[in-house]
C-alpha cells in the first residue's frame, strides 16, 4: 500500500467522532467492524491491540481540535455556555473536518456553518455571530500577512510622489450589533461573562424598541 493511501485510511478513522463515553466507535468508516479495519493498517504490540492503538490517536485528535477551538473562541464559549459550546464544536467538526496542516484554520468555516445551523446559537444568534466574526478576525490579524511598517526614516519621503501608504492586509472593518469587544475582554479577564452577555442582549433590545416597548 502506498503511503498516501495509508494516511487517508488512518485519517478517516482518527477523524471519526467519538462515542458519548469518548471512546472510539466500534463501527468503521464506510461500515464493518473497526477492529478489522484497524488490523489492516495498525500492528498490535504486546500490550495493545490494533484497535486500542488506533483509538489513542482517535481520542487525542478530538481532544486537541476541541481544545484548539476553545482557545480560539473563548468569547463564543462564554455566550453559549461551556457544555453547549463543546457539543456545537463536535457537530461543526463532524461536518467541517480539518482540511489544513495547521490548527489555525479550524474555525475558518464556523460563521458560515452557524448561519446554516442556527439551532446551535438559539436566541443568541446575532450576539454569537458577532463574536465569531470578531474572534476570527483576531485569528487572522495575529498571524495574517503583514507588509513592512512605516519607519521614522521613511517620513523624509512623505512628499515623494512615489510614496504609497496602505493599511496592513490583516486589518478588517467589522460592522457589529453588540459590544463584543468589551465582552471578549471581560472573558479574558475572568469577569462574569454570562451576566455581561445577558446585559448586552437586553441593551440591544432596548435600542431596537421605541416608546412603549414597540419596535423602532
Amino acid at each position: 500500500m502506498k503511503l498516501a493511501a495509508l494516511q487517508r485510511a488512518v485519517a478517516r478513522a482518527v477523524m471519526q467522532p467519538l462515542t458519548r463515553s469518548e471512546r472510539m466507535k466500534r463501527s468503521a468508516p464506510g461500515g464493518g467492524r473497526m477492529s478489522s479495519y484497524a488490523a489492516r493498517y495498525i500492528k498490535p504490540n504486546d500490550r495493545l491491540t490494533s484497535f486500542e492503538r488506533l483509538e489513542i490517536y482517535n481520542r487525542q485528535y478530538w481532544l486537541r481540535v476541541l481544545a484548539a477551538l476553545a482557545e480560539d473562541f473563548p468569547g463564543l464559549r462564554a455566550v453559549l455556555g461551556g457544555q453547549w459550546f463543546e457539543s456545537m464544536c463536535k457537530a461543526y467538526l463532524t461536518e467541517c473536518p480539518s482540511r489544513s496542516f495547521t490548527l489555525r484554520n479550524l474555525g475558518a468555516r464556523l460563521e458560515t456553518w452557524l448561519r446554516q445551523n442556527p439551532s446551535w446559537v438559539r436566541d443568541r444568534q446575532a450576539l454569537a455571530l458577532d463574536m465569531v466574526r470578531l474572534e476570527w478576525a483576531d485569528v487572522e490579524a495575529f498571524d495574517g500577512q503583514a507588509r513592512s511598517s512605516l519607519r521614522s526614516e521613511d517620513l523624509r519621503e512623505m512628499q515623494s510622489p512615489q510614496l504609497r501608504l496602505a493599511l496592513q492586509p490583516y486589518v478588517q472593518l467589522l460592522e457589529l450589533r453588540y459590544p463584543v469587544d468589551d465582552l471578549l475582554l471581560a472573558v479574558k479577564h475572568g469577569d462574569d461573562a454570562a451576566d455581561f452577555a445577558s446585559n448586552a442582549i437586553q441593551e440591544q433590545k432596548k435600542t431596537q424598541q421605541g416608546p412603549g416597548g414597540c419596535e423602532a
